[in-house]
């Protein structure tokens, strides 16, 4: 299996309402790392390296737990070499 590297940002009514602590929470359900954080233009920023299938299941158990503020998502390939050795809330 591969594993991917990615950033996503997500807008709408995503701040202030648990994101970050529920993504939290999400996260320690499935092998993942990375981190999660808002951002000062409103969107929240979550970064993720996992396998490409896991990332899915992240993806959508966030959206079913956040249906009604998650406007839209956003992604981009991530080739820093910062290391993420586990998940984290970001301030």
């Amino acid at each position: 299996m591969n594993s991917v590297r990615r950033r996503y940002f997500f807008t709408g009514r995503v701040q202030g309402v648990g994101f970050r602590f529920t993504t939290a929470r999400i996260a320690r359900r499935h092998p993942v790392v990375g981190y999660v954080k808002n951002l000062a233009d409103g969107r929240v920023e979550l970064g993720i390296e996992a396998e490409e299938d896991v990332v899915g299941h992240f993806l959508i158990d966030i959206e079913r737990a956040l249906p009604r503020h998650v406007e839209s998502r956003t992604c981009e390939d991530v080739e820093e070499a910062e290391a993420w050795e586990e998940f984290e809330v970001r301030y």
